[in-house]
């Protein structure tokens, strides 16, 4: 079960924001003009795209500068992530929910980074309910769909057990999610609490579309329904 984290469990955007442009300074020395759009996609690539629309040419030193700063820069904010964020209606209720299906294990598959992941979630009390060591994150500069088959590599190689579409659900917000789930081999439940409309969720090939995660009871039927007891056991 891998889930995406930002517009999907939580919303801090105004914190990240404020991380990038920190970030952007530090390794420029010039204010951040303009931050690209997430759109879904990982930070790798948000900082190549923004380091370009602010005139700035990459060189093979900045992405991992970038990233080492950003970490720094969000860490150093994780405590206004409670207080100027806000957890997505249900997300908690979801989280537990799920974890109580038989052989579930709960991991994230994020274009955000590792650690501002684990920040994020732990602002919220979600960390709990996830094993952040299996998932697929924003520094590891592959396509979604790839990160995707990563996550389920590092299950296999924990619990003995192939990951395919069969036993894998991701749920997420954008149709980057859906191409995503769709490419790399899972089932997908979208949600349309994000930037992406249920009509554009549906259309990219969503298997289960939600308003939100605000219905437990939904989510773990959309789950349940997209797996099966026996394909879900993981050891």
């Amino acid at each position: 079960m891998l889930w995406n984290v930002d517009l999907t469990l939580v919303d801090v955007a105004i914190v990240t924001r404020d991380a990038y442009a920190e970030a952007f300074r530090r390794v420029t020395g010039r204010p951040l003009v303009k931050l690209a759009p997430a759109m879904g996609r990982p930070d790798s690539e948000i900082v190549f795209e923004t380091l370009a629309v602010n005139g700035i040419v990459a060189e093979d030193d900045h992405l991992p500068r970038f990233l080492a700063a950003l970490a720094v820069a969000f860490a150093d904010r994780r405590k206004r992530l409670a207080k100027e964020g806000r957890m997505l209606p249900g997300a908690k209720d979801a989280l537990k929910a799920v974890s109580r299906l038989d052989g579930v294990v709960q991991s994230v598959l994020t274009g955000t980074i590792k650690g501002n992941a684990v920040h994020k979630l732990q602002a919220f009390g979600l960390d709990k309910y996830v094993q952040f060591d299996l998932g697929g994150y924003g520094e590891e500069v592959y396509p979604k769909a790839t990160l995707l088959q990563v996550a389920q590599g590092r299950a296999r190689q924990r619990y003995g057990t192939p990951f395919t579409a069969a036993n894998t659900v991701l749920i997420g917000d954008s149709t980057r999610d859906v191409q995503a789930a769709r490419i790399g081999g899972a089932a997908m439940v979208a949600v349309a609490s994000g930037r992406s409309t249920a009509a554009e969720l549906r259309e990219a090939g969503a298997d289960v579309v939600l308003p939100d995660l605000s219905n437990a009871s939904e989510v773990v039927a959309a789950v349940a329904g997209l797996t099966s007891p026996v394909d879900r056991k993981a050891g």
